[in-house]
């Protein structure tokens, strides 16, 4: 389980936010914080992977927490959860290290596809090792490819159709093809290839090949 701190100055809407990361499958919220000393003090007994941060808190601001959580030498990871919208502000956010900004208001979709993102980085990393510059470029696309299959998709294509997809992916025990997809997601086998194939150039979903004794490889697919 990923624990997760959450940080709004407004109560009401930090419950909301819990409330949206507990439904995320490997998420927990570990606590809630409305001012950056709240968050500090949380951090000292409850530490967590990851913090969803608000800009606007009344004691400082959240960048001045990243700042000072750098210099106690906490590296947690930060996803901004803000109404700033400022170029400045979102520069200075990246500067950071600040590894997602999600402007409010926002929709349960958008936060789930940073979390989802965010999940696929934090099981690569965990696992150590060597990269090859193709998986760094992987690892550096992965939270920005997230938003595929959920809240930004190109016209003509639907969030409803994407989530089956994605959710028939997520429950499978194996790669499947995309007839397989398209008979588990109940749609035609034209619809669930077309969505496969956007999620696989998102960086979300990983294409194998299948050889068989003649004839062209059936191509597989699994959730990343």
């Amino acid at each position: 389980m990923i624990d997760v701190l959450v940080v709004d100055d407004d109560a009401q809407v930090a419950q909301i936010n819990a409330a949206y990361v507990a439904k995320v499958q490997g998420f927990r919220v570990s606590c809630v914080a409305h001012t950056a000393a709240q968050a500090l003090a949380a951090l000292e007994t409850h530490p967590v992977e990851l913090i969803l941060l608000d800009h606007y808190l009344p004691d400082r601001t959240g960048l001045q927490l990243v700042g000072e959580l750098r210099r106690r030498g906490l590296v947690t990871d930060v996803i901004m959860v803000t109404a700033a919208r400022d170029i400045a502000t979102v520069q200075a956010a990246m500067r950071h290290g600040a590894l997602q900004y999600l402007v409010k208001p926002f929709t349960f979709a958008g936060l789930r596809s940073k979390l989802e993102g965010y999940a696929a980085l934090h099981r690569t990393f965990a696992g150590g090792g060597q990269a090859e510059q193709s998986e760094v470029d992987r690892l550096f696309g992965a939270l920005g490819a997230a938003n595929a299959g959920s809240a930004e998709l190109p016209k003509g294509h639907s969030t409803a159709t994407a989530d089956r997809v994605r959710s028939v992916l997520r429950s499978a025990d194996t790669p499947l093809s995309a007839q397989d997809v398209a008979h588990r997601a109940g749609l035609s086998r034209q619809t669930a290839q077309r969505y496969l194939k956007l999620l696989e150039r998102a960086g979300r979903v990983r294409l194998t090949l299948r050889y068989g004794e003649t004839g062209r490889p059936e191509h597989r697919y699994e959730w990343v």
